[in-house]
Parts: C-alpha cells; structure tokens; sequence
C-alpha cells in the first residue's frame, strides 16, 4: 500500500496546529475601512472649491457671449485638449482595458452632459439662488448612494448630522428664494412656462443625483492616473455634447466673441475644468465618493470670498453666519476636531 506523502515539516514536527493558523476566511471577509480624510486631503478639497467656485467668474462673462451649451462645449472640449497634450508631453501610459475606456463614456455623461443640461434648462425657469440650493442637495444624495452601492462608505448618524448642518449653512448664505420669485425676470409667463418652472427644481434635483452617481462610480477609477480619468471624462461629454450644441444653439450663426470671453473660456477650461478635474479623482481615490461632494458646501465660501478680495464686495452678515455654519457640518463630519476638545477640555 502506497502511504500518503506528508510535508516535510510533519516529520520534523514544526507542523503549525490548527489553533495557530492565520484566520485566512475572516481575513478574506473582513470589511474594508471607511475613507477617511487627512490633512492633505482637506488641501486638496479646499483647492478644489476654490477652482469651481472660480467657474462662477468665468461664466459671467463667457454668458454675454456665447449661449449655454456652447459655453460648456468649449469648456469640456478645450480642457480634454489640454489634458491630451500633458498626457502626450509627460509619456503617461493609456489602460488598455475597453471596458476603461467605456466607463469614460459614463462618467463624462453622469457627471457633466447630464447634470450640465439639466442645470443649464432649469435655470431658465427658476432663478439661480433656488438652482445653488437644491444642487447643496448633492451630499446627501450622495451618502445615500454610497450606503447603497459601497461597503465601506455606510452611513452614519456623524455624517448624517453633519452634512444636514452644511445644507443648512448653505441655506444661510444663499437665502431661500421667495416663492413669487423662482423664474428671473427676464422669463415670459405663460400657463406652459409655470407648469415647467414647477418641474425645473426636480430638474437640479435629479442632476445633483447625477453627480453623487458619478461620485460613487468613479471609484473604479483608483488606479487609472487622475489626468487620463479626466481627458477620457472630458473627452467623452465633448462628444456627446457637440450634437446639441448645433440642433440648439447653432454657433456658426452668432457673432464673434469678444477678447474677455476667449480669455474666461480659457481660465474656465485650464483652470475650472482640466486642473479641477485632476484634483477631483484625485481626492475621490484618496478620500473616498462622500467625502468629496463636500466641496458643494465650500464652493459658495470660495465664491464669497473671491468676490471680496478681487471685485472688492461686501461681506453680509448672514454670509459669515453661513460659512460658520459649513465650517461646523464639516467639523462634524471630521470629527477629529471634537475629539481632540474632548482630550483637551474634558
């Protein structure tokens, strides 16, 4: 009879027991840890509200030029030109995955064709105080999708608490729109524009579920260079937003823009757009999907305070009780400045 051939170390008898085994299965099944963030995460975010909230400058005046969904061609195509040319110049590698490649597509749709135009036909109907409130939504739509979507981004009652008091602060800042005052001005009223000012807020609304869409779906995106994420993102909502451009604002019909509209095309696609882009998949692979979409909350801090040191206006009282309370939310969902009061003081 031909013995069963035993390990070397069973004859020597250094064989491991069972008992002092490494728990393989339970290490297999562990959950992975939340995200965190860091200092450096935190840099990253407060550059990042200051580059958007930028965006608002630019498009002020690009507006007087071109209408909207050339603006945001220009802006999305001329910041994938500029991505291309780094990739090309640094000899950064390309994945070789389709499915990558396909995922773009995606991306480019949920976070800038489809939030993009949504936003855009809104604030045609509804003015653009309620259009930055409900867009705040984007948070809390966001921590919903990653507790549904994730293992490791559930909620909590920290977060939850936290991200109700940024929404509150940017109720402060921003005020609530008067009811008789949700269409501008300039809007003609007919029975068929107030049946649409009364979609135009659930427009905002599935536009900032766009965006917490996108947050959680670029997640696949960890180990892709942030540069090719947002060249192939770019790249993708350029395409699919150039056969609306010519059906609705058909370019070649309006006049030449101006020398400050090129200039705010170029600080809105360099700046806003191709830098901005670079820094959000960075921070979402480091940080994780809930944590980025707080920049929402620190976007209309960025724009007050541009505002002020560079067009020299005023600081509003309920400006600086808002901000306060943003600084609070965040803090909450930080939470390491409570614990290190808790160390200190009690």
């Amino acid at each position: 009879m031909t013995n069963t051939p035993l390990s070397a170390s069973t004859h020597t008898g250094t064989a491991r027991s069972p008992a002092n085994s490494p728990p393989q299965a339970s290490l297999q099944h562990r959950p992975l840890a939340a995200p965190k963030m860091d200092g450096i995460s935190w840099v990253l975010l407060l550059v990042l509200s200051l580059l958007w909230g930028g965006s608002f400058f630019f498009t002020e005046i690009a507006l007087q030029d071109l209408p909207p969904f050339t603006l945001v061609l220009a802006r999305v195509a001329l910041a994938s030109v500029i991505l291309w040319l780094v990739i090309i110049i640094r000899h950064i590698r390309l994945p070789q995955s389709r499915a990558i490649w396909g995922s773009f597509l995606i991306m480019g749709l949920l976070n800038n064709l489809l939030p993009f135009s949504l936003i855009v036909w809104s604030q045609t109907y509804i003015a653009g105080g309620l259009a930055a409130i409900l867009n705040a939504t984007t948070p809390l739509f966001t921590l919903l999708i990653a507790h549904i979507a994730t293992d490791n981004e559930k909620l909590t009652r920290r977060k939850v608490i936290g991200v109700i008091t940024g929404f509150i602060g940017v109720l402060i800042v921003t005020g609530i729109p008067s009811f008789t005052a949700l269409a501008p001005e300039t809007h003609t009223t007919t029975e068929n524009s107030l049946s649409l000012t009364a979609i135009a807020p659930f427009a905002v609304l599935i536009a900032a579920i766009s965006y917490g869409c996108a947050s959680v779906f670029g997640r696949r995106f960890k180990n892709t260079p942030p540069i090719v994420t947002a060249a192939g993102q770019t790249t993708a909502s350029s395409l699919m937003l150039l056969p609306l451009v010519v059906l609705i604002d058909a370019p070649w019909t309006l006049p030449f823009p101006t020398l400050p509209t090129w200039l705010a095309v170029a600080g809105i696609a360099s700046i806003s757009t191709a830098l901005a882009y670079i820094l959000y998949f960075k921070l979402l692979a480091r940080a994780g999907a809930s944590n980025l979409v707080l920049v929402t909350f620190l976007i209309p801090i960025s724009a007050i305070f541009l505002g002020f040191f560079f067009l020299n206006e005023a600081l509003a009282q309920n400006d600086i009780v808002g901000m306060l309370t943003i600084g609070l939310g965040l803090a909450i969902i930080d939470g390491r400045p409570f614990a290190w009061l808790r160390k200190t003081v009690f």
